[in-house]
């Protein structure tokens, strides 16, 4: 099979949204993971959920365990421009051959699940797969990223050593609930008895809810907010230093990320790893090693320039809210231009809702992606008019951006945000095109 080959089979089998809704689709996984010779049993893991954050916060994690020299491998979805990056060994992504090698041989146990219960779905054996890959290295630990909620996901058949939830907002309602008791309701669904859940919620009810199913499942629960103290230190246009006091020690750290939620972000990391055995936990100096090295594209990504920009992730109302208090942080006496595509099944006005206040103009575009729709861009303009926003539409992505750019003057800042797709499609443009002209933050 040809990464091409490998890379084809996948996108037919998404339909995911269906699969998310079936209340047995664990016994699917579990059949197929059978199959393959349960290969997320043979390291530790680190199981890492929430509505926002969890990515960067698995990133965070993996980083600091590589620099202890642990070999680490990580799971995170989405992907931003390759199937491959959603199985990395530190840091690195599986190169496409072996990507290909390793789906080829797992095709007879796909198979034999289809016959048995049905195919595994695009998500269930892109996850299959980097358990393969991490088993066969083999790696020293995983951290390993939720997909969606946590009770019925792929991944909650890991037995970690610790489990995380960031944060608990609105996203995916129509698969989650509609309330942020019932979303928190299916993420606590990870917890496992005698595992440690450490969390950053902080609405009251939902911390109710974690801290009931904590108790239900026998994991003890750790508050990020409790137990650790952030003080911030300095401030770079290009990153932050800031100070993490934790019960275990205190960490001085600088990171080439903005934004305060990353802040948060790594408050849960360092708890979270403060909650491994002697065999896995890294000392302070590997974690702030680790830490200075970060690179989480897609997630407050600023590259300067003339003007500068940002490229940053933010497809639910949580998201666009952490993205336009960074904004305000870092570059709060900029002006800046949106370019924003947003999917069909998100809740446009209150993600746009977020950025409106801030002093900016807005062009709204679209993507093209197997499997996912993309909001019209004219019904993103009548969300802003509804609002007292101008703003316009332009179906192609790469003419928004050009546009964006040559309307921008040298001191703004091009803000890329709304859909992972949209974000992943203008960032591998821009790189390609213009990224050898300026230099990234990261």
């Amino acid at each position: 099979m040809t990464f091409e080959g490998a890379r084809a089979y996948l996108l037919g089998t998404i339909n995911e949204t269906a699969s998310r809704q079936m209340p047995n689709r664990l016994d699917r996984m579990r059949h197929f993971l059978r199959e393959l010779g349960d290969p997320h049993r043979r390291f530790p893991t680190i199981h890492v959920g929430g509505t926002s954050g969890k990515g960067s916060t698995a990133t965070m994690i993996a980083a600091a365990l590589a620099a202890a020299g642990r070999k680490t491998g990580l799971h995170t979805k989405p992907h931003l421009t390759s199937m491959t990056e959603r199985a990395r060994i530190d840091g690195i992504a599986i190169d496409e051959a072996q990507f290909a090698l390793v789906l080829g041989e797992m095709m007879p146990a796909i198979e034999s699940t289809a016959l048995a219960i049905s195919r595994p779905t695009y998500y269930e054996t892109l996850l299959a797969l980097a358990f393969v890959y991490f088993a066969r290295e083999p790696v020293d630990v995983a951290v390993i990223e939720v997909g969606l909620g946590g009770a019925l996901d792929g991944t909650n058949l890991i037995e970690p050593r610790v489990s995380v939830i960031t944060n608990v907002g609105l996203d995916h309602t129509e698969i989650l609930g509609d309330s942020l008791t019932q979303i928190a309701g299916d993420k606590v669904g990870i917890a496992k008895a005698g595992v440690p859940l450490v969390s950053d919620v902080t609405d009251s009810a939902v911390r109710a809810t974690i801290e009931a199913g904590c108790a239900r499942a026998g994991a003890p629960f750790l508050s990020v907010r409790d137990l650790t103290e952030i003080s911030t230190r300095t401030s770079e246009r290009y990153g932050q230093s800031f100070v993490i006091q934790t019960p275990g020690g205190t960490y001085d750290l600088s990171v080439p990320l903005l934004g305060a939620f990353q802040r948060r972000n790594a408050a849960t990391a360092l708890l979270a790893l403060e909650q491994l055995g002697g065999d896995l936990r890294p000392d302070t100096a590997a974690v702030q090693r680790g830490f200075e090295r970060l690179v989480i594209p897609g997630r407050m990504e600023y590259f300067p320039g003339f003007p500068g920009i940002i490229f940053d992730i933010a497809h639910n109302p949580d998201k666009a809210r952490n993205l336009s208090a960074a904004l305000r942080e870092s570059f709060g006496d900029r002006r800046f231009t949106f370019v924003v595509a947003i999917g069909e099944s998100k809740n446009a006005r209150d993600v746009l809702q977020a950025l409106f206040d801030l002093p900016a103009s807005f062009i709204f575009t679209a993507f093209e992606t197997a499997g996912r729709a993309a909001m019209r861009p004219q019904r993103l303009v009548n969300i802003a008019a509804s609002a007292g926003v101008a703003a316009r539409a332009i179906s192609d992505p790469i003419e928004a951006l050009s546009i964006a750019r040559r309307s921008t003057d040298g001191n703004g800042v091009v803000v890329v945000t709304g859909s992972t797709f949209v974000v992943g499609t203008l960032r591998e443009w821009w790189l390609s095109n213009v990224g050898d002209t300026a230099t990234s933050s990261r």
